[in-house]
């Protein structure tokens, strides 16, 4: 899900832009923080450490994808960021870097991924950390986040809604063809 940026005391969740060659086009830092206390569930606050960024982020990779949106994981709820991405900026393609947790992981990645897409008439993309084994006695380094499950599956959704590309909870590459003229 990025990595976190110290700047001015401030702590945020950012995720950096690479083109091929290694340049660096863009760098996001998540607007939206995700407090959740779910009864009988999880609980997790990220305003407890993290500061929330304050801009959108979008560049140019040319053709043939054209602008391309971000946003990190918890952003992804929000359709107006998605609109503003697309109408304002003009992407073609918004991506969503993010970890979803076991209680809304199945219940709304998949469905907020193929929202922003109809929504948008856009491509979205998702990334997501493979889900960490349970930590065991003998573990030798797996399980080192028992405190957080990730949902997983990295997905690529085409405009029309479908799924074109994805992958369960495991260590996986998620390659998709992006068909961006059927966003235009």
């Amino acid at each position: 899900e990025g990595g976190d940026e110290e700047e001015e005391e401030l702590i945020y969740n950012t995720c950096l832009c690479v083109d091929p060659s290694g340049a660096i086009v863009g760098k996001h830092r998540k607007v939206h923080l995700f407090d959740i206390d779910v009864p009988g569930g999880i609980t997790f606050r990220e305003s407890d450490t993290l500061s929330p960024g304050t801009t959108m982020t979008s560049f140019d990779m040319g053709e043939p994808l054209g602008v391309i949106g971000v946003g990190i994981c918890y952003d992804i709820r929000f359709p107006e960021y998605a609109l503003l991405l697309c109408k304002e900026r003009g992407c073609n393609v918004l991506v969503y870097p993010g970890a979803f947790n076991l209680t809304t992981g199945p219940a709304h990645w998949e469905l907020l991924q193929r929202g922003r897409a109809v929504d948008n008439q856009c491509y979205v993309l998702t990334a997501s950390p493979a889900r960490s084994p349970p930590p065991g006695d003998d573990d030798e380094g797996k399980g080192k986040y028992p405190h957080y499950s990730a949902w997983g599956h990295s997905t690529a959704v085409s405009p029309w809604g479908e799924v074109v590309a994805t992958c369960e909870e495991g260590e996986a590459v998620v390659i998709a063809d992006l068909d961006v003229g059927k966003v235009e």
